[in-house]
């Protein structure tokens, strides 16, 4: 499983055997999983919230909701394994059967009887739809799943959840695709095979290089320089704050990023490797706005990091960074890579930032192959 649906087409049983895997709770564990339920529907409230507040600004409610379904549909389903029933029969039964395990995929024919029931005209306004399914997630925080009760109150809240997506007007089939997208993507481990390599059919004078050594090296005046081929490149660098925190040697997480995304505009830009053979994928992906999400990216990484120390002896990173990195790479070719590799490279990045920092320099070694960057000190 790369994180990626094969298809936009993605069957309700299918979904819920692709999201198993994601769920890392212990299978006697029941209350993170209310809790979680819990907050989720509150999230989605709050996009309602948020239109009403914001109205036509709002302009990324679709998305929003569609995300924040998706997230609770997630906690529903490790709901259902925990009563040992399936969530696609729990579908099919508020449906009247309607063969809606099998036929809840995407943009259903409007004339089978699932798209019928899923563009009804006749549902509640989404305000009271949300409310309700706010009373139905509530009863559920006592839920006990040993109770002959506990299979029947989840049907209930499933009944609910549908109307919900009636009444937001959003497609259930982007629900299942994003929401399987995102949870394999974060806590599956991607097939080396699937992932994607952005330069592999441009010239290799404009690929990023499958293999570096770059040295970073601090002089007296503070500053840090960086040379690839014995020839220095860019400008040198200081902390640009008073509280040092060692920033100056912030390329090491472009290193990391071409590495192990394969993807940097900023270091395309410092080694000149732009595609400029292709004028479409120069400006869109190489250029100045590129760059500027890169360096911004960086930026705000290193922020959370510093309340983290650096990361250090960690072995995750924090899902709402990784959400919040995806947001912020929307749009650009890097948004194909899965949160499973970015938090690969945010952690491999900080390692090697941790030495850099405390050798003041030393030699940044990058396998875009293996996807790795490595520490090595200088002079070896």
């Amino acid at each position: 499983m790369s994180g990626s649906p094969a298809s936009t087409h993605v069957l309700l049983s299918e979904y819920e055997q692709a999201i198993a895997p994601t769920d890392r709770f212990e299978g006697s564990e029941v209350t993170p999983i209310l809790l979680g339920l819990f907050g989720e529907v509150g999230s989605v409230m709050s996009t309602s919230k948020k239109l009403h507040r914001e109205k036509a600004a709002f302009t990324g409610f679709r998305r929003d909701v569609e995300e924040e379904l998706g997230d609770t549909l997630w906690y529903v389903g490790a709901l259902c394994r925990r009563l040992d029933v399936k969530l696609s029969d729990m579908f099919a039964q508020i449906l009247d059967g309607n063969d809606y395990a099998v036929s809840i995929a995407a943009n259903a024919d409007p004339a089978h009887p699932v798209a019928q029931v899923m563009t009804a005209k006749d549902i509640a306004p989404l305000d009271s739809v949300l409310l309700r399914l706010g009373e139905q997630a509530a009863g559920l925080l006592s839920l006990d799943v040993t109770d002959d009760t506990a299979r029947d109150q989840v049907l209930e809240f499933v009944r609910v959840y549908i109307e919900a997506v009636q009444a937001a007007n959003v497609s259930f089939s982007a629900v299942l695709t994003s929401n399987m997208a995102k949870a394999c993507g974060r806590f599956i481990a991607p097939d080396a095979n699937d992932l994607p390599d952005f330069d592999a059919d441009f010239p290799i004078e404009e690929q990023l290089p499958r293999s570096f050594e770059i040295e970073i090296s601090q002089r007296a005046d503070g500053r840090s320089y960086l040379r690839w081929n014995g020839v220095f490149i860019g400008d040198p660098l200081s902390d640009n704050i008073a509280d040092e925190d060692g920033y100056r040697f912030h390329d090491v997480f472009h290193f990391a990023s071409a590495a192990i995304l394969h993807w940097s505009p900023t270091f395309r830009a410092l080694i000149k490797h732009k595609r400029k053979s292709r004028k479409e994928v120069d400006e869109a992906q190489d250029s100045g706005r590129a760059i500027v999400i890169d360096e911004g990216l960086s930026a705000y990484i290193f922020s959370y990091a510093k309340s983290v120390n650096f990361f250090e002896d960690q072995k995750t990173v924090s899902f709402d960074l990784l959400k919040a990195v995806r947001n912020f790479v929307r749009g650009y070719e890097v948004e194909a890579c899965p949160l499973h590799l970015w938090e690969y490279a945010i952690l491999q990045g900080y390692q090697v930032f941790r030495e850099v920092r405390k050798n003041n320099g030393g030699i940044i070694v990058g396998n875009r192959n293996e996807r790795t960057l490595r520490y090595k000190p200088a002079g070896k």
